[in-house]
């Protein structure tokens, strides 16, 4: 979807909406609080839709930093 304009307060209304609380309560969060709901409200948002749980599948892969030896046995045998 090809929008011009942004949502500035995007992540506070994830937040309240998540949270089920006012944008205004959303404000008095600090904001160590707030990143950690922020994270929370897209992953729950992203599981959502098949989409959403792709991408989140997606994501978790590309966090790896070591290879899943078992898997890769698996799949291209002991070499």
């Amino acid at each position: 979807m090809d929008i011009s304009y942004i949502v500035e307060s995007i992540g506070e209304k994830s937040v309240a909406e998540y949270l089920k609380i006012s944008m205004l309560e959303v404000e008095k969060l600090d904001y160590v609080k707030y990143l950690f709901f922020l994270r929370e409200a897209f992953i729950y948002n992203c599981s959502l839709t098949d989409e959403g749980r792709e991408y989140l599948r997606n994501a978790k892969r590309l966090e790896e930093i070591s290879p899943d030896r078992k898997k890769l046995r698996e799949k291209f045998g002991k070499q």
